[in-house]
This record gives C-alpha cells, sequence and structure tokens, in this order.
C-alpha cells in the first residue's frame, strides 16, 4: 500500500533531517544589527525593511555657553530661543545657510540654569530658571517682570491660548503647576523676595491650578478639550487635570522614571508620552563627567602618571531605557516603544505625504528614532555627533526638516528628509564564531533582482579590534539572487549597503549570510586499551524513531541522538563486556569541530619498528576488537587515523594521525621472588614479593587452608604502580585457627597470574 503524500513528505525530512550542511549562515536585521551613527540617509524599520531616511549634519558656528537646555522657536522672523547655563543666559540663534550658528544675547537674568523658555505671542519672552525657581518675563532684551516662586526649579512653561494672555508653569520641589495671568504678571514688577503665600503670589498674578505628591511636574501638555496633562519625575507618573484646576487623575504610574515630553496625536484623539526609566535625572545625564574625578596623591607619594593624549574618555553606561506611551482618547495606556540602554528626550511630529511619523530624540549615543502609528513599528533614523540630543523642532515653511539641539558636546544640527546625498547603512562587527571562507550575502526581500539601485559592499577581519585589522571593502556583485565576491576570508565581517541617490527606495530587508567556517582536524576525546581477555557482545541496534515534530525542525537534534552513528554508539555503551580468552578490545570517541563524517583507521607495531598492521579500517564503529593469541609477547605501538569522509569535498578533507596508547601482549605469570610467613604476638604476617617482566602487578590473594582469605591492592612502599611489588598479609590467631597452610596468589595488569603454597608452621 502506498504511504499518503503528506506522510511520505514527512518521513522523507525527517530521514533527511539530521545532515546538517557543511556551511552555515548568519541572519542579519538591520535594525539591531547596524548602529544609529551607521545610517546616512536610510531608516531601518523595527522588521529589518530599509526606508527612505533623513540625513543629520551639524551647523557650523557655536554660542558661548556650557550647556543648552532648551530649544524653542521666536514669535518673530526666523530665529531660535536657546535657554543655557550655568550664567543663566537666552540667546536669539538665527540659521545662515553658509555661515551656520549666528547668536546675539537675548537676555541675561539674575539667575543660574534656565530650564523652560516660552515665546509670547505679543512679544518677548518667558524664561524659568532653576535651582532658585525664578520666573522672568524679558520684553526687548530686558527683564521686565520676575518673581521667586516658592519652589526649586521651573521645568515647563505651557503657553494657553485665548485672548487673555496665560501661561502654564510646571516646577520642581514641590511639585505643582501656576497660571500666569502675564498681565498682571508684567505690571507686578520685578520681585526680589520669594513669595511665600497665596497672596503675594495673587498680586503678582499668579494662582496654584494643581499639585502631585511626585517632587517635580517634568512636562505639560494642553490637550483640545481643555485638560491638561503633567508628566512628572523622579517617579514618572503621568496625570490629567481639569482646565480648571483641582485635584490630579492618575493615568500611568511608574517608579524611578521621567517623563521627558509630552506631545497630542495629530488628530487630538489621544497623546504620547516619552518616559525615561532610570535612577539618575535627565540633569545628572546630560551634565555627567566624561571621566572620574582623579584623588589627590598623599603626601610623599608618586604623582599619578597621565593619561595618554588619545586616550578615549568612556562615560558610564547608561543602563536604563526609554518607552513611548500612547494615551488613547478612550482606553487603556499602552507602551508602543521600548528601548534598552537608550534615554528618550524629546518629540515632534513628522508629516509627508506618505506617512506619519512621530520622532524621537535620545541618547546616550545621540540615537534618533521614529515610531510609524499606521504601521505600529519603530524606526531607526541616524544619530547626532552628540552624546544626547536634548531638543528636535520643526524648522517653519521647510517641510521635512528639523532643528536639533545637543549636549556632550553642545551644538545645533539639521535633520532633513529628502535631502540628496548617498544614501547608505553599515552594520556592526558581526562575529561568524570561526575563520571561515565568505559565499552570498541573500537579502530577505530585494527588488529589483538585478541589483539596480542597490550595492552591497563588505569587509573582513580576523581580529576583533573594532579598528585595527580590516580588509579594504569589496564589491560584492549580483549573482543567482544574492550577492557575492571571491576570496573574501575572515572571522569578523561587516556590512555595508547603498542605496542610489534620488531613486525611489528599493524594497531591502533582513539579509542572511552564507559562509563555509575552516575545516578543523577531528579531535580524539578518550581512547581505552581495556584488559585482556575481554570480549564483547554488541546490543541491538535501536530503530530509528520515524516520527518528526515541529521541534526537530526548528531545533535540530545534535548527530549523536539523531544519526545512525549516534544509535550505534548509545547501543554500544548498552553491551556486555565477557571473558573471552585472547580477545583484545580498544575504545575511543572521535570528535569533528564542524560535525563532520569521520571514519577511523587503528594499527599496532611492535615497539622499536614500523611494521605497521591495520586491524581496522575506515570504520565508523567507535571501538575495535581483536584476538592477541598469535601475536607475539612484548610492548606494541599503536595509532588511530582519523579521517573526513563525504558529503565535504575531497580536496577539503582533513586527515590526522594520534599516537595512542601502547598496547602490552603479556601471557606470561608473574614471578615470584620470595614468600615468608612468620608468627609474633599472635598475628601471622605472610609477605610475597613479585616481579612481571612486561605488565605492572595488580595485587596478591592469601588464601588459609581454613577458608580465611585477603586480597591485597597495597604493596608494603604504598603506592601500586611498578613490575616488582611486595605484599604483606596479617591473619590474628583467630582467624588463622587450624590453618597449616597459605596459598599465595599474584596477579599482573594482564591478567595473568602465579601461585605459591607455604606451610604455616
Amino acid at each position: 500500500m502506498r504511504l499518503p503524500f503528506c506522510l511520505a513528505l514527512l518521513l522523507g525530512s525527517c530521514a533527511a533531517l539530521p545532515a546538517a550542511p557543511l556551511s552555515k549562515q548568519l541572519d542579519i536585521d538591520f535594525y539591531r544589527e547596524a548602529p544609529n551613527r551607521n545610517l546616512k540617509g536610510i531608516a531601518v524599520r523595527s522588521d529589518g525593511r530599509l526606508l527612505d531616511g533623513p540625513v543629520v549634519r551639524d551647523l557650523p558656528g557655536s554660542v558661548p555657553a556650557d550647556l543648552w537646555w532648551t530649544l524653542t522657536r521666536a514669535t518673530a522672523g526666523d530665529a531660535w530661543l536657546l535657554g543655557t547655563g550655568p550664567e543663566g543666559k537666552v540667546f536669539r540663534v538665527t540659521l545662515a545657510e553658509k555661515e551656520g550658528i549666528q547668536a546675539e544675547l537675548a537676555a541675561d537674568l539674575d539667575a543660574t540654569h534656565v530650564f523652560a523658555l516660552a515665546a509670547l505671542p505679543a512679544g518677548g519672552l518667558l524664561a524659568g530658571t532653576s535651582p532658585q525657581g525664578t520666573l522672568t518675563l524679558v520684553q526687548d532684551g530686558k527683564p521686565v517682570a520676575s518673581a521667586l516662586l516658592p519652589v526649586d526649579s521651573i521645568l515647563d512653561l505651557l503657553v494657553l491660548p485665548g485672548d487673555k494672555p496665560a501661561v502654564l508653569v510646571a516646577t520642581g520641589n514641590p511639585g505643582r503647576i501656576y497660571r500666569v495671568d502675564l498681565t498682571q504678571f508684567a505690571a507686578a514688577g520685578e520681585g526680589k523676595e520669594r513669595l511665600g503665600n497665596d497672596d503675594a503670589l495673587n498680586r503678582a498674578g499668579i494662582s496654584l491650578l494643581g499639585e502631585i505628591r511626585d517632587r517635580n511636574v517634568r512636562r505639560l501638555l494642553r490637550l483640545s478639550d481643555g485638560r491638561i496633562i503633567a508628566g512628572s519625575a523622579p517617579r514618572g507618573n503621568v496625570y490629567a487635570f481639569n482646565a480648571e484646576g483641582g485635584a490630579p487623575r492618575l493615568l500611568l504610574e511608574n517608579r524611578e522614571a521621567e517623563v521627558t515630553d509630552l506631545i497630542a496625536a495629530p488628530d487630538g484623539r489621544g497623546f504620547y508620552a516619552a518616559l525615561t526609566v532610570a535612577s539618575a535625572s535627565g540633569e545628572a545625564r546630560v551634565t555627567r563627567a566624561a571621566s572620574p574625578v582623579a584623588l589627590a596623591p598623599k603626601p610623599g607619594a608618586e604623582p599619578p602618571a597621565e593619561p595618554m593624549p588619545d586616550a578615549e574618555a568612556r562615560p558610564e553606561r547608561f543602563t536604563g531605557r526609554g518607552q513611548l506611551v500612547w494615551f488613547p482618547a478612550t482606553g487603556l495606556p499602552e507602551t508602543v516603544v521600548s528601548r534598552s540602554n537608550l534615554a528618550f528626550y524629546r518629540l515632534a511630529w513628522h508629516t509627508a505625504a506618505s506617512r506619519a511619523w512621530l520622532l524621537i530624540s535620545g541618547g546616550e549615543q545621540g540615537e534618533l528614532l521614529a515610531y510609524d502609528p499606521a504601521e505600529r513599528r519603530s524606526v531607526n533614523l541616524g544619530a547626532s555627533t552628540s552624546a544626547q540630543v536634548n531638543a528636535i523642532a520643526p524648522i517653519a515653511g521647510a517641510p521635512g526638516r528639523f532643528l536639533l539641539l545637543r549636549n556632550n558636546a553642545t551644538g545645533l544640527s539639521e535633520l532633513a528628509f529628502g535631502a540628496a546625498a548617498t544614501r547608505s547603512i553599515e552594520t556592526r562587527k558581526l562575529d561568524l564564531g570561526v575563520p571561515a571562507e565568505i559565499g552570498q550575502l541573500r537579502f530577505a526581500q530585494a527588488a529589483p533582482p538585478t541589483g539596480e539601485g542597490v550595492s552591497v559592499a563588505l569587509r573582513t577581519s580576523f581580529g576583533s579590534d573594532e579598528l585595527e585589522g580590516w580588509s579594504e571593502w569589496t564589491d560584492l556583485r549580483p549573482q543567482d539572487g544574492g550577492w557575492f565576491a571571491p576570496g573574501l576570508l575572515g572571522r569578523y565581517v561587516q556590512v555595508r549597503v547603498q542605496l542610489a541617490s534620488g531613486a525611489a527606495t528599493p524594497v531591502v530587508e533582513r539579509a542572511t549570510l552564507h559562509y563555509l567556517p575552516q575545516n578543523r582536524r577531528p579531535q580524539l576525546t578518550d581512547f581505552r586499551v581495556f584488559p585482556a581477555n575481554l570480549g564483547l557482545i554488541q546490543a541491538p541496534e535501536p530503530a530509528a524513531n520515524p516520527a518528526s515534530t515541529l521541534g526537530q525542525f526548528l531545533n535540530p537534534n545534535p548527530r549523536e541522538n539523531a544519526e545512525p552513528d549516534g544509535r550505534r554508539r548509545t547501543a554500544l555503551l548498552n553491551s556486555q563486556l565477557v571473558p573471552q580468552p585472547g580477545a583484545q578490545f580498544i575504545y575511543w570517541t572521535l570528535t569533528d569541530p564542524d560535525d563532520d563524517n569521520v571514519v577511523a583507521t587503528f594499527a599496532i607495531a611492535p615497539a622499536g619498528t614500523e611494521d605497521w598492521s591495520d586491524l581496522a579500517i575506515d570504520t565508523a564503529d567507535p571501538y575495535v576488537q581483536f584476538d592477541i593469541s598469535h601475536l607475539t609477547e612484548g610492548r606494541y605501538r599503536t595509532r588511530l587515523t582519523a579521517r573526513e569522509i563525504g558529503p565535504r569535498p575531497a580536496d577539503q578533507r582533513l586527515r590526522y594521525t594520534f599516537e595512542t596508547e601502547g598496547l602490552v601482549v603479556d601471557r606470561t605469570a608473574p614471578q615470584l621472588l620470595a614468600t615468608d610467613a612468620t608468627r609474633a604476638d599472635g598475628v601471622w604476617r605472610i609477605s610475597v614479593e613479585g616481579v612481571d617482566a612486561l605488565s605492572a602487578l595488580e595485587g596478591a590473594e592469601f588464601i588459609l587452608n581454613n577458608g580465611a582469605r585477603a586480597t591485597l591492592e597495597h604493596p608494603t612502599d604504598g603506592i601500586l604502580d611498578s613490575q616488582r611489588e611486595t605484599f604483606v598479609a596479617e591473619f590474628t590467631a583467630a582467624q588463622a585457627a587450624a590453618a597449616t597452610s597459605v596459598e599465595i596468589v599474584v596477579y599482573d595488569k594482564a591478567g595473568n597470574s602465579a601461585a605459591r603454597r607455604l606451610n604455616l608452621n
């Protein structure tokens, strides 16, 4: 009866399952294997597909400040307002096409760090500082009103819409939200004393909108329905306040987190929150030292060695994670993006004809990310040249262009979508595990198949250093649906993909690199020469299991358990060893690091000669059994030659000969040199000295003719290690009662024995 087609296919697949190919493959996911700094004009979606991405370029010019905290667009012209520290200055920055950053001082505040800035619709700006908690109104470059709020820090400012100008102020320590009537605030003028009660606040046009139990209100957002969303730190909670204020409603609870930004969805139906989950605050991450502070040497001690001029600073690696949480208008919050070892800072929308991406600026390597709500996928965009991107803002009148504020080191950059530039992506160092010959690189999906608009290059190294020892980039050519260049060898590889500038982005997804590992010689891990005169009764080989499971296909069983050789080895270990005169059994274990098929040839030769006799040729069994009764007594050399066979090509097969443990053919009994029996203090002491010409002695047995006996494997010198040994047995008077003689038997390692009877007087 014929098998059903599906069952026959299943059995055929099972039969072929153990035969793993000699070549290997490395799956390359560009989303995980390409660092953001290696993206130039290419974006990578979380499923590995390459997309048209932005270009990041640093803008020339600088601002005389150590720390750049906040960036906001000015109400007039193409200028930007930049809040800095630690001198508490605000700069007006304009961008020139060739000259880059042009900065002028907009305000010099009587404070330190300017954490919050707001450009006012009627002109002027509002600045909030830390750690004094000063709110300052600036008109025409001069402070016209200021107030010291009963807080440590002002962290965010939110200008409210409407005819009556008003601003919400987010503060830290304590975490509060104040509403400021700008008309009344401007009329109050500059205050030098801290406002300590409600009456003083009201006279300055300031009223309390709401308060939270967390220490800082970090960010503010006003929704289209008038609700005020607040994000906190250091817990990282998200709250909702009514437009009129009052007690908040908790929307999301966290621990040891910081809400770094809030942004509404384009349709107004919900909002997103960026969170950084870490024990250190955002200020501590931005202002951290590049290298540890050196301790002063003790008096009389030698001064510490100066660091090498080219020694790179190694800042502490950020161990937290960044999260993007979606809060729908109705429903529960959902974490849509989470990245380990990466802090999320600010958010901005990028809308184009074909996409609407939520851009995420981050650190600790200046990473730039995006989230695609339609596809529900995260996207890697690239990275800046600094450690953190603390602000990202769209440039008015220039769709697809954004201004980035950088720290560590400070500067401004431009992020531009659709810019004409060479688009490329380069993976990090990929480890193949062993030196190998590189084969084809194949994409999961690549269109057009001819490679038009796509170029691929690869370079290799035999060392793990990131910079030293790499070959030149080698261009791969399309070949049979893949990409290939002959003669590439290495253990570490990097792959670079370039897309033609200006053309539509081809469909390029995850890749697979095929390679042939270096052929390593077989290894002899065990070799045992069993005592002579033991024969093997081999157990029957178990039948193969025709069943197959999904797990066998996803995680193929090792050859030891899956192939016939493995089943034979299992049966061999269950076999019996029985006495068989003249038989010699030798067992070994051969392994191949590359899982090649290996056969062995076993041979012996008399010691001091090259007269080799092959006793087993090209056997796949891990043992040999032969008869030694016809061999001349003496010592023999042994060797085991391992040879690789198919499916590896003949010119790649390795052969190696192992010099193995020697064999002794010994059929002569030991010689008994001296025996003695003495009685003292009621104890019989019986001794024997034996010697063997070829084998080490194994022990002695003393048998009294009254039935008492003693077996000794411990000679008088304490170590059983010689062909000449002395054994002494002791019997008490009770044990030797009525005994008149003793039989002494001495054994050697070859299983031979000699006996002598001794009278007991």
